[in-house]
């Protein structure tokens, strides 16, 4: 019955990040100083970095840690499957998309986690600048965003993972953390 509880209550709270990832996300700083795409890849991109950023801080924590990244992580793709259906994907189709989105967030989270690791801006920054805007990013844009993912790190890791458990947790909004 424990066990019950807990999965619940990290349910709730994967769900509650997700959510702040998504708010996050949807700061219209990305999309009007940094050009960021207004569109379902662009904002699927913006959102994945912020789901990467709380994911990669909880892996490593200790429990509740792994949990709440799981509890996120599912809460998103459940998001995702959601939203496909909603847009008239047909339910055939909606795993292989689901799929290749899981895909896609996996290959950007082991990139962005490398560059985080190694200190390496230049992979960073191309890195953002081929998946957020697809190799045609205003000047100056992905290394603003990469600046940017590295403030929320570092600001993130100075956070004690119990932070993460709840409605509470927000990410600073994106124009107050710059510079």
């Amino acid at each position: 019955m424990l066990g019950l509880f807990r999965r619940k209550r990290h349910e709730r709270a994967g769900f509650a990040l997700y959510t702040a990832a998504v708010r996050a996300a949807r700061d219209p700083w990305f999309y009007t100083a940094l050009g960021v795409p207004d569109t379902l890849d662009g904002r699927f991109d913006l959102v994945g970095v912020h789901v990467f950023l709380i994911i990669d801080r909880l892996q490593e924590a200790p429990e509740p840690g792994p949990g709440l990244a799981q509890a996120l992580f599912d809460a998103m793709f459940a998001d995702m499957d959601f939203n496909l259906r909603e847009m008239g994907v047909g339910d055939m189709s909606v795993g292989k998309r689901v799929k290749e989105m899981w895909e896609a967030f996996h290959g950007r989270a082991v990139v962005y986690a490398a560059a985080l690791q190694c200190d390496d801006d230049a992979a960073l920054v191309q890195a953002l600048a081929r998946n957020v805007w697809r190799g045609e990013a205003p000047a100056g844009a992905p290394e603003a965003l990469a600046a940017l993912m590295r403030r929320h790190d570092v600001a993130l890791a100075d956070m004690p993972t119990a932070s993460f458990d709840g409605e509470a947790f927000r990410f600073p909004a994106a124009e107050t953390v710059q510079a």
